[in-house]
């Protein structure tokens, strides 16, 4: 029996990216506002996902300009990576990233109670505390922010065989001798690369036909390309039926590919094989709010569970997993709590996975106009061809753009090359102004940017049909 809860406005459960900021808002507007978090003061992002990897990466990346350093007529011999070091900046900027946090939450006057939270009736959260104890709130509105995890696929041995996830992959204090990979998402790609360059031998396992295999052919194999060139064996295709040893130690895959045995050997295993919901054992049942068959938060277009006065955000909810959606998550919740009716139906959904060089999108791909029976018309240019990428030495890869064929309007926008996610945002902010390609075709961009390969991209789109 619920007895006596503490009445608040807002209770979060979970401090990611949406949650902590209506929090913050909200508190700031005068209201009572409690954020439950079990662990990560700000949710994966700052502690152990997006910022922390990108921190590993460009560490590697530098790595990488030194292996490179004669083609720029600098002699660097001997190199030697230490990873205790790599570690250290990595976890000095997410305490640094934590104080923030804190900084914020005293601030705005939300109030941050770190233990695990689960709900026991309608609007009601009742925390297990990390120093002892339980507190129960409820509030006139709650926003359910737990996130995902990664995912264990139901493999015999895997589990056994204690994987690395991302979160001890970061930890590292070594390089591993060979690095079994299995999966080739954003995750997977990241860091296959990136302890690759650290000295690692890798191999990159994906149960698809090719990397990348939800966007166009000319991506995939771009990517396969730059993993050949790096040194990381790539197997696609490829269905793993069982794990035997323990990461760290010794790994064996065995499997079957293009009707063949498979058998691979490492000596660590990576798994990132994609992300589960946080949504078991935090008693949805108890507050009527509904879960979908992947186990995700039930919500509509303004992001309402089933419950009234329940909201979902971010990953648990099924939104596309982005820190920048999430956000956007909040201002669609933070707006409809207020009385408004903002929905996430037909938002931009940008992108960046942040190998070397980047891939980014805005929009259709080729693959989904096709599919879609959305007639365009395509305009492609190599990297090669643009100018600060010559100056950098920077030349693989390429942009390409789609228009479509009765307007001047942009349907969409990939890139694979260096600085993608910055050039990406500058066709974005075109599409989302409503202007014609012509616009930026035209425009005086500095030489020699990045950017500027938009006009050289966009002077070759072909004439609409007269």
């Amino acid at each position: 029996m619920i007895t006596n809860p503490e009445e608040y406005d807002l209770v979060v459960l979970g401090s990611g990216a949406g949650g902590k900021l209506i929090a913050w808002s909200s508190a700031q507007k005068g209201q009572r506002v409690v954020v439950v978090e079990r662990k990560y003061v700000g949710g994966s992002c700052p502690n152990i996902a997006c910022l922390p990897s990108k921190n590993i990466i460009h560490s590697a990346k530098v790595a990488s300009f030194l292996y490179r350093s004669d083609e720029f007529g600098i002699s660097k011999d001997n190199v030697h990576i230490n990873m205790e070091v790599v570690r250290e900046r990595k976890r000095e900027m997410v305490r640094n990233l934590v104080d923030i946090h804190l900084d914020h939450y005293k601030k705005s006057g939300a109030e941050l109670v770190m233990g695990t939270g689960r709900f026991v009736g309608p609007k009601t959260v009742e925390v297990e505390l990390a120093d002892g104890g339980t507190r129960t709130f409820r509030g006139k509105n709650v926003v359910i922010n737990t996130g995902t995890r990664a995912t264990l696929e139901p493999i015999p041995g895997l589990a056994e065989a204690k994987p690395l996830t991302h979160i001890e992959a970061l930890e590292l204090d070594h390089i591993p001798k060979h690095l079994l990979i299995l999966g080739a998402g954003y995750v997977g790609l990241e860091l296959a690369q990136a302890f690759r360059r650290f000295g690692a031998e890798v191999t990159l396992i994906d149960r698809n036909g090719r990397l990348a295999h939800h966007e166009d052919e000319d991506i995939s194999q771009a990517l396969e390309e730059m993993c050949r060139d790096e040194g990381i064996n790539v197997v696609t295709n490829a269905k793993v039926t069982r794990v035997k040893g323990n990461s760290g130690e010794s790994i064996r895959l065995l499997g079957t590919r293009g009707g063949g045995d498979l058998f691979l050997e490492g000596t660590d295993l990576l798994a990132a094989g994609g992300r589960t919901p946080n949504t078991s054992g935090i008693g949805l049942e108890k507050a009527g709010v509904e879960t979908t068959d992947r186990g995700h938060v039930k919500v509509n277009e303004r992001l309402q569970t089933t419950a009234e006065g329940v909201w979902g955000i971010g990953d648990c909810a099924g939104s596309p997993h982005f820190t920048h959606i999430s956000e956007n998550d909040f201002v669609v919740v933070s707006d409809n709590i207020a009385g408004g009716n903002r929905v996430t139906t037909g938002r931009q959904v940008p992108f960046c996975m942040f190998t070397d060089p980047e891939l980014a999108r805005i929009g259709l791909s080729e693959t989904e106009a096709k599919q879609r029976g959305i007639p365009y018309r395509l305009a492609k240019l190599p990297m090669a061809s643009v100018f600060r990428a010559m100056t950098i030495s920077e030349t693989r890869g390429f942009m390409k753009a789609l228009i479509d064929t009765e307007s001047d309007q942009i349907l969409g926008f990939t890139m694979f090359g260096a600085s993608a996610g910055e050039v990406m945002t500058t066709v974005q902010l075109t599409m989302l102004a409503g202007l014609p390609y012509t616009v930026l075709r035209d425009a005086i961009i500095t030489h020699p940017t990045m950017p500027e390969g938009l006009i050289f991209l966009l002077l070759a789109v072909p004439a609409r049909a007269s």
